[in-house]
């Protein structure tokens, strides 16, 4: 296929809804947010959401949040795919689907989470207001 008619295919219909990364074709989905994420701290509860298992609860903080999800810290090995009840202070529980899950180098993990419901926290209602 000749440069032009790669440049044509490129803005047709075929690729709708996808990104050419040095002539790599990506879905949107993996190359960024959906939206931007607030830089922020809360502090929150995190428990397995498919049963009551005591042992994976444990009180530790986002480092960024968003309507979509949040990236927060774990003392835990969490696999991606999994539930997790997130619960900030003082506000009512969302689920969220782990989407990776990184080893620090201080022996903890960051969770990329997803959100599969609205989150009706009060720091994300003000968040979609501005």
């Amino acid at each position: 296929m000749n440069a032009r008619r790669q440049k044509d295919r490129r803005n047709g219909s075929i690729y709708t809804g996808l990104t050419f990364t040095r002539g790599i074709l990506i879905e949107p989905r993996l190359t960024g947010r959906k939206e931007n994420r607030l830089p922020v701290i809360v502090v929150v509860r995190l428990r397995h959401g498919a049963a009551a298992d005591t042992d994976k609860v444990e009180r530790t903080c986002t480092d960024n949040i968003s309507p979509s999800g949040a990236r927060v810290f774990s003392k835990f090995l969490w696999h991606p795919g999994e539930l997790i009840r997130i619960t900030p202070v003082n506000e009512e529980p969302a689920v969220a689907e782990v989407v990776y899950c990184q080893h620090l180098p201080d022996d903890r993990y960051s969770l990329g989470l997803e959100f599969k419901g609205p989150a009706t926290w009060s720091l994300l209602q003000r968040y979609a207001r501005s």
